[in-house]
């Protein structure tokens, strides 16, 4: 069979029209599938649960792990009627044995079972069988769903639980006893007074190291933590509850509060269900719940909790790292993201609105013309008052990965530190905001040459767009940072008055620190469009009129990386521009660390994993699980 895979697991598989009469019909080749080491054994069955749809010329199967679509012939349906229930009886091998060795038949056959072993739709018989009788059901479950599944049910075998709770007879401790009881493990129901009273701890022994998971609720928010040790589970359901209760009391909803003071009979039920189901995958080393749905929005190695509401009636799983990581597995750091897209599905973990610690930058109502916006709300480092911050960008996604670090940095103490979704982009952002202070006090800066710059068409369509359409009288300056230096400072300043005898400049809308006057000039403009826009929709973007640090075209090698540009994408087009940007930032880097000494350093690494407990590292050290840089960038004695 030929044909490449496609979304969600599912292959899908031409098959040419004489391979009924044809041994490589079907594209497998013959042979005796007993003799074949990297074959199913002859005794193999179709996993419990897969669903089969039969096609016109082909045929659709669905398996809990697994799916796989075979067409283009229709002798696929008819091959698969013979060989469906030998499959689901396990009467393989006497099927395969009235076949001829050698036969167009055979070949077929084997190779469809060939496509169904790769795609797990198989296991090996006979059933997984850990007591003389097993529960039906259970069994059914671990063959629907482990990789070996006698090595699944043998560690079930010896598993003993425990339920703990403030009241052992509240819905969800009974709930929880019920489904570990259905999933073959002995329970007991023990009462512990230190719970909080919608808390529940479920713990497991006799498969190695006890694994532990907690289930609760902070406000209306329920919640199942990820497996880990006992105290992972107390420590991390405390930190849960305390971030959901401030999320939902950020947000209550007055007329709707009384009605969520207790968990729904039938909520608590499923609650329990879900913690006691992924007690039973980790004793039983299953694949984690969270895993399965294969959701883009979780990080791999990064734990994942469930978040539940009982109104409206919805449950998921989230990327979630607590304060306290007591086991090896929560010492984790992830590799920088390899572009935008990447960034910003860290962002959206760590900006989640329930259990996130950081804001998510969105547009809201924000109007997207004549510049995109994005907004957020955050305290500042020490201080409970809240901020609103918005920021724009050449595009959404842009000015959203700003607007992030910008907000890490005002939690962190924002002369102290720069956040970079790389360690590239921590680097640019902090030696522009450096070369843009320094510039900024110096004197007999070089003026290159206006008919350089002047026509970058990024600068005409954001200086047309701020003194046109926004109708704001400016002013642009462009400066070189020293003789032969390829590096440059671009200022916007509203004008006061009038030109003539008397003029002034007014306060600064906007600047940047790029590689070419065009560039520059173009970022500083699109800094001053992003600014007015702001204040005239009531953003409350720049506290005191002053703009952000310049951050220009730090972001561009994320932005541009694996990303193709067409040939007629020039400057004008933000692709294009991007590309070119990302080609000159390192250069730029270099000339900027060369003309203002000592670049940024890095802050204190994280320790490697070890025993020993990592004690609230701080939203720094929770950046760089995420893969985020945090640089050290002490303010500067003025």
């Amino acid at each position: 069979m030929t044909g490449e895979p496609t979304t969600h697991d599912t292959e899908n598989t031409s098959v040419p029209a004489d391979a009924a009469a044809d041994t490589g019909g079907i594209g497998g080749t013959g042979g005796d599938r007993a003799s074949d080491g990297g074959r199913p054994h002859p005794g193999a069955r179709l996993r419990p649960g897969t669903a089969v749809t039969p096609l016109r010329a082909g045929l659709h199967l669905r398996g809990r792990r697994g799916s796989l679509t075979l067409e283009g012939s229709t002798a696929v349906p008819v091959v698969w009627g013979l060989l469906e229930e030998p499959l689901r009886t396990g009467g393989l091998a006497g099927f395969r044995d009235g076949l001829e060795p050698g036969s167009a038949a055979r070949a077929a056959t084997d190779t469809l079972l060939d496509r169904l072993a790769d795609h797990d739709l198989l296991l090996p018989a006979p059933p997984a069988a850990p007591q003389p009788h097993p529960d039906p059901a259970v069994a059914r479950w671990i063959d629907a769903t482990a990789a070996h599944p006698d090595a699944a049910a043998a560690l079930l075998a010896t598993a003993r639980a425990e339920v703990l709770a403030s009241d052992p007879n509240s819905p969800t401790a009974t709930a929880a006893v019920r489904a570990l009881t259905a999933g073959g493990v002995p329970v007991t129901l023990t009462p512990d007074p230190n719970l909080p009273p919608d808390r529940i701890l479920l713990t497991v022994r006799g498969t190695g190291p006890d694994r532990a998971v907690a289930a609760g609720r902070g406000g209306a928010t329920g919640y199942v933590t990820a497996p880990g040790s006992t105290a992972q589970a107390r420590a991390d359901a405390a930190a849960l509850e305390a971030r959901l209760t401030h999320a939902a009391d950020s947000t209550v909803d007055f007329a709707a509060e009384p009605q969520h003071r207790r968990i729904p009979g039938t909520f608590a039920a499923l609650l329990a269900g879900a913690a006691a189901h992924r007690l039973l995958c980790a004793a039983a080393r299953l694949p984690d719940p969270a895993t399965e749905a294969d959701d883009p929005r979780l990080l791999p190695g990064i734990p994942a909790v469930l978040l539940a509401d009982a109104r409206p009636a919805r449950a998921d799983h989230h990327s979630w790292l607590g304060p306290d990581r007591i086991d090896t597995d929560r010492h984790v750091r992830l590799e920088p993201p390899t572009g935008l897209a990447e960034a910003l599905r860290r962002i959206a973990a760590l900006g989640e609105h329930r259990c996130g610690p950081l804001p998510a930058p969105l547009p809201g109502d924000l109007p997207q013309l004549p510049v995109p916006l994005a907004t957020c709300t955050t305290p500042a480092a020490g201080h409970a008052t809240l901020r609103t911050l918005t920021g724009g960008g050449l595009r959404l996604d842009l000015a959203r990965l700003e607007l992030f670090c910008r907000a890490a940095e005002l939690l962190l103490g924002e002369t102290t530190f720069t956040v970079g979704a790389d360690p590239g982009h921590a680097r640019g952002r902090a030696l522009r905001r450096t070369a843009a202070r320094r510039l900024a006090a110096a004197h007999d800066r070089p003026l290159p040459d206006a008919a350089h710059w002047s026509g970058h068409p990024q600068l005409r369509h954001w200086w047309t767009t701020l003194t046109g359409r926004l109708a704001v009288p400016a002013r642009l300056e462009v400066h070189r940072a020293a003789p032969h230096a390829h590096a440059y400072r671009a200022v916007v300043r509203r004008i006061l008055h009038e030109p003539g005898p008397g003029c002034g400049s007014g306060p600064l809308l906007g600047e940047a620190v790029e590689a070419t006057p065009g560039d520059a000039a173009a970022f500083a403009a699109l800094a001053a469009v992003t600014a007015v826009t702001a204040v005239r929709t009531a953003a409350a973007a720049m506290p005191g009129g002053a703009p952000p640090p310049p951050s220009g075209g730090a972001a561009a090698p994320l932005a541009a990386a694996g990303v193709p540009t067409a040939a007629w994408e020039d400057p004008g087009w933000t692709g294009g521009w991007l590309a070119d940007l990302a080609g000159r930032e390192e250069a730029l880097q270099d000339t900027l660390h060369r003309l203002y000494g000592a670049g940024p350093t890095t802050t204190p690494p994280a320790p490697a994993p070890a025993p020993a407990p990592e004690r609230d590292p701080g939203l720094a050290g929770l950046l760089r699980s995420f893969g985020f840089t945090v640089l050290h960038t002490p303010e500067e004695a003025r």
